[in-house]
């Protein structure tokens, strides 16, 4: 599950929950079909409610295809207005309209028109708040250079609260930072993603020891294979095959007998037991540039994907179709983590979540 937040939209403001994915670029909002609704469900958008709502047309340049940092496919409707459709890597797909509207947060503060998404044809309720760096996500058009998260640890079926800040955060003396590493046009190159925010991690621990990875399997090389981001939209950290292996080795090592053999969670994660073998298993740390580190917990090491069944949170990257290594909000988890766009640094602060304000 990714984190979700929610947020006045419109004027007056309708609250939306939005998924808070630092991976994607296009926020998007559930807007109202007139019909066959008499009227809107509560979650969705309407549009008519609204008087700074306006809908994009097709000769509007963002419309335009090859706009830079802008990938979503745009297409002209039958009443020229500009249509986009959009599938994530997890299969979802989300078409729409493009249109523009403000976040109103009160009378006296509200965001300048943002390019959003109004999509009329997902399988959620939820739309998606974009916060990667390319120039049409939110903290980009709303000018925002920090924002920062802290997830609770999800507790059986329960859903604890979190918290989610725009601008500073006060808790952010405590922070440890790693720069971020930023691609210019020039080094565009097929597997990385440059909107992404990747960091430059060095190594992984596991219960005390030191894997034998090289600190070049988590950097991208000449084709962008290898990039390191980090990824609230995710639910699981993914590895690389070269990292991955090392990290099942250990834990046949440590808990080999107790694998549950033949089980594949989601067709990516095959580290898998009848019950939480974290307290066996020991911390993680994901070890980065310049002596910062993300100590992940021996009871955040592994995830409860159904019934008794924990798998370790990590899955293929080959698996889903990409050849980057990403850290995952089961692995964010307890931790602040701040996104400081002005200063090109990512910070992470250990935090019970539940109880951070």
């Amino acid at each position: 599950m990714a984190p979700v937040v929610s947020l006045p939209v419109g004027t007056p403001p309708q609250t939306q929950q939005m998924v808070l994915d630092t991976g994607s670029q296009l926020s998007w909002i559930q807007c109202h079909k007139k019909l066959p609704w008499p009227s809107p469900p509560a979650a969705m958008f309407d549009p008519s409610l609204s008087s700074t709502f306006s809908v994009l047309p097709c000769n509007h340049p963002i419309c335009k295809p090859r706009v830079p940092d802008f990938t979503l496919p745009t297409t002209c409707d039958q009443n020229r207005l500009c249509h986009y459709s959009y599938f994530y890597a997890d299969g979802t797909l989300a078409e729409g309209n493009l249109v523009r509207e403000k976040f109103t947060f009160s009378r006296a503060t509200s965001t300048p028109p943002l390019t959003l998404g109004c999509a009329q044809d997902t399988s959620d309720t939820k739309g998606i708040l974009g916060m990667n760096l390319g120039r049409l996500s939110f903290p980009s058009q709303a000018k925002i250079t920090k924002f920062s998260y802290c997830i609770p640890a999800r507790t059986g079926s329960a859903f604890p609260t979190g918290a989610f800040y725009l601008g500073n955060n006060p808790n952010s003396a405590a922070f440890r930072y790693v720069d971020l590493l930023t691609f210019g046009q020039s080094q565009r190159m097929p597997n990385l993603d440059p909107l992404a925010y990747t960091v430059v991690m060095v190594g992984v621990r596991i219960g005390g020891n030191r894997l034998s990875i090289l600190p070049s399997v988590f950097r991208p090389d000449a084709s962008g294979s290898g990039q390191t981001m980090v990824d609230s939209g995710s639910e699981l950290t993914y590895f690389v095959d070269e990292a991955y292996k090392k990290v099942k080795e250990e834990i046949v090592r440590l808990v080999g007998p107790k694998l549950k053999k033949g089980y594949v969670y989601g067709n990516v994660a095959d580290m898998c037991f009848d019950s939480n073998m974290g307290p066996l298993i020991g911390d993680m740390v994901l070890e980065f540039d310049k002596g910062a580190g993300n100590v992940i917990g021996k009871e955040q090491m592994l995830h409860n994907v159904e019934g008794k069944v924990w798998c370790v949170a990590i899955g293929r990257s080959e698996m889903i179709g990409v050849a980057s290594n990403i850290i995952g909000n089961v692995h964010q988890q307890n931790h602040w983590v701040e996104f400081d766009i002005a200063n090109r640094r990512v910070g992470f602060g250990k935090a019970d979540c539940t109880r951070s304000v």
